[in-house]
């Protein structure tokens, strides 16, 4: 079993699920022809990235990377989150960096095969 556990959080449940309603109104508009469906589906779609990134930065979310497994379910919520993860894009937008984490940080290449 892997280590990661991607999306087990109240953010990515709730996003996930704000995005589905949007797709099928959009779905819905383009088999009605209907304009107004297909612009409040967009809409909806656009307003589960803002709802997944507002409740990561309340802590429903998880930092980039590996947890312990005890933080592996659904109600746990993240303590270092008003402080910011290292690496975290969501976190950077709103202006959250740790204080070890770099200004500047660049992922290191990882060679993918011998040859490289």
């Amino acid at each position: 079993m892997s280590l990661y556990d991607e999306g087990h959080t109240i953010a990515g449940w709730t996003g996930c699920a704000v995005a589905t309603l949007g797709s099928g109104v959009v779905g819905a508009g383009v088999c009605t022809g209907s304009v107004p469906a297909l612009v409040g589906g967009a809409a909806l779609v656009a307003v589960s990235v803002l709802v997944t990134w507002v409740l990561h930065l309340s802590g429903w979310g998880k930092p980039p990377g590996v947890r312990p497994r005890e933080e592996w379910r659904l109600g746990v919520r993240d303590t270092q989150a008003r402080g910011g993860h290292a690496g975290c894009v969501g976190c950077a937008l709103a202006g959250r960096r740790p204080a070890s984490a770099p200004v500047d940080a660049r992922a290191e290449s990882i060679p993918l095969s011998p040859i490289e």
